[in-house]
Formats: C-alpha cells, structure tokens, sequence
C-alpha cells in the first residue's frame, strides 16, 4: 500500500554564503505583525542547505525545501534558482530560467504518476 508523498515545506531566500562544499547558507526573511502592539517586525533567520552540482551564488534568491537530515546542520536542499544575483552576469540567469523549467517539468511528471498510480 503506497501513499502519496505529502508536500514539502519550501522557503524562498538569498544565498549569504557559499564557502562549503555542496552546501549554501540561505537567509530567509518574514515579515510579521507583533500582536500586542501591532508593529511590524523582520525575522531573519538561516538555513543550511545541500546545493549538489553547486549552481548557487551569493546574492542569488533560492527556493530550498526541506529534507532528511544530511548532516548535522543541513535539513534543506535546494530546488530552484529563482532569481540570479545582478552581478553574476547572463549566464547564471539562463541557468536559473533553465533550472525553474526543469523543476516545472519534474513537478507536473509526477503528478502525472501520482495520477496513473492511483487509478490503477
């Protein structure tokens, strides 16, 4: 009996660092509304994540999303380049449109599956 894998939790933030091997640091900002006082506050906060073929640069805006712990630190991997930092020059954008089409593509194939495996 197999069961659809539920949806995963999935951030957007800029990548601060990227001095380790395989691995980028996201900064992922909220903003929120204190409930007390009505102010709105920013909350930072940052993620380590497992970046395989080490596409991401500092200043890039990246979709991670979570999952199993790959080492003490790291419980996110990245999904998408959503957005190129200015400096890094056309080719990373092209990278980054390239890498958000081929997530697309993968996201509606297994629905598609999921579809297939379920009416059968």
């Amino acid at each position: 009996m197999t069961q659809a894998r539920l949806t995963r939790r999935s951030v957007i933030g800029t990548v601060i660092g990227t001095k380790m091997d395989k691995t980028i640091i996201v900064r992922v900002e909220t903003l929120y509304k204190h409930a007390k006082y009505g102010k709105y506050l920013r909350h930072r906060k940052k993620y380590y994540a497992h970046d395989e073929d080490e596409t991401a640069g500092i200043g890039d805006q990246v979709s991670i999303v979570a999952c199993r712990p790959l080492s003490k630190l790291k419980r996110w991997r990245l999904e998408t380049i959503v957005q190129a930092a200015p400096d890094r020059g056309a080719d990373v954008a092209a990278i980054a449109a390239a890498g958000a089409e081929d997530v697309l593509a993968s996201k509606k194939q297994k629905k598609e599956q999921q579809a297939d495996g379920g009416a059968s």
